[in-house]
């Protein structure tokens, strides 16, 4: 079976983006990775569907995508990079969101959109990380923000 070369800038479909991320559906918001420079940035795909389940409240007759939703589907594009590069150091590398800046919703991203997700690092400290992410609908900015996040080995247990 050959092996992955996850440091090749090639795009990454569902299977891949599992094999880096923890996160399992509801949770897992990207679908797809159009880019990524490890521990750098990396741009990210996800097709919001009305079968997405936080439609069914959110809101009744005007279904929106939550804006947290929208920042945690562009933190886990920065995860993915940051993963990506830890792995080659860590047995079970984890990223853990810190804080969140300059948070700003521009526009509502409805059922049919499709997101581009850019998360780009701005500074590295040991193992903290902050990120410039932007939400892109048909190239005009839904969302962006500055966040940060640290990574850790998580405990095999946890997993």
């Amino acid at each position: 079976m050959e092996k992955t070369n996850y440091k090749s800038k090639k795009k990454m479909d569902i299977n891949k983006i599992q094999e880096i991320l923890p996160h399992r559906y509801p949770f897992l918001l990207i679908d797809k990775i159009i880019s990524c420079e490890p521990d750098e940035s990396a741009h990210a795909i996800k097709c919001v569907s009305i079968n997405e389940p936080f439609f069914q409240g959110h809101f009744p007759g005007r279904p929106l995508m939550p804006g947290v939703l929208v920042v945690e589907a562009i933190v886990q594009a920065a995860c993915y990079a940051v993963a990506l590069k830890a792995k080659e150091e860590m047995k079970n590398p984890g990223v853990s969101f810190m804080t969140i800046d300059k948070c700003k919703f521009r526009k509502p991203i409805i059922p049919g959109d499709v997101l581009n997700l850019h998360a780009k690092r701005l500074k590295k400290v040991k193992n903290v990380y902050k990120f410039e992410g932007k939400c892109i609908v048909n190239d005009v900015i839904h969302a962006e923000c500055i966040f940060s996040a640290m990574i850790h080995d998580i405990p095999s247990s946890s997993k």
